[in-house]
């Protein structure tokens, strides 16, 4: 397992978007930016129509878009959080959510989360690996993830 070195940290109180945007090549990627005993920041970049997993959290998550344009899928909700570079998007602890780039540039996003926290997929609606929706889909009627 990798070692994870956050972009901030004592000493480092300051970080560049362009910078870490600069240390990385194509997308996929993720680097830590805090990493305290109190909160995680994580700068994250996905390409054009790679969605992630769906997921939920036994605590409060935010995002901040910083580039691109993303979906946010979160449970209960029938339609999704069309988020756009300078939007907030919360996610209330204990609710699945699943996050689709969209539009034709590879999207960034500031994920903040407590520091305890991982991906947890034993409630129905969750899916443990990445997949898209369909046109006309949503998750909640989306057929089931094959093994």
């Amino acid at each position: 397992m990798a070692v994870q070195v956050p972009a901030l940290a004592l000493g480092s109180l300051h970080a560049n978007l362009d910078a870490i945007i600069a240390r990385h090549g194509e997308p996929p990627w993720v680097e830590p930016l805090v990493m305290t005993d109190d909160i995680q920041a994580f700068v994250i970049c996905h390409p054009p129509g790679q969605p992630n997993d769906t997921h939920y959290h036994q605590h409060d998550e935010w995002w901040v878009v910083l580039k691109g344009e993303i979906d946010w899928w979160l449970e209960g909700r029938d339609e999704p959080i069309r988020a756009r570079a300078g939007d907030v998007v919360f996610c209330p602890k204990d609710t699945w959510h699943h996050i689709e780039p969209t539009g034709a540039e590879s999207t960034i996003r500031l994920g903040i989360k407590e520091p305890s926290e991982f991906h947890r997929y034993d409630r129905p609606g969750c899916r443990s690996k990445p997949w898209r929706l369909q046109p006309g889909e949503t998750p909640a009627t989306a057929a089931p993830q094959q093994e």
